[in-house]
């Protein structure tokens, strides 16, 4: 008697199993699971974009106060000879 049900139980299980594989192979489900995760992609790209061009802006700035650049207009001096 308990090993039938123990059968049972396995059957019940394995046919449970089989039907979540089956639901999970669903074109609607699948396409679900690429909307997610391409949605993620995209999330981690906007993320390093935005760290990239903080990066870049921080070092810009270091670098005009190094070479003491304060604007982008006042780069040119005219006392230097260069074929203008």
């Amino acid at each position: 008697m308990i090993r039938r049900l123990f059968y049972i139980s396995l059957g019940a299980f394995g046919a449970v199993w089989a039907m979540r594989k089956l639901q999970s192979l669903h074109p609607n489900h699948l396409a679900r699971r690429a909307v997610r995760g391409a949605s993620g992609v995209l999330d981690q790209a906007r993320d390093f974009a935005s760290e990239a061009l903080d990066g870049a802006a921080q070092r810009e700035t270091e670098l005009r106060s190094r070479f003491g650049l304060d604007s982008v207009e006042n780069t040119y001096t005219y006392h230097v000879k260069d074929g203008r």
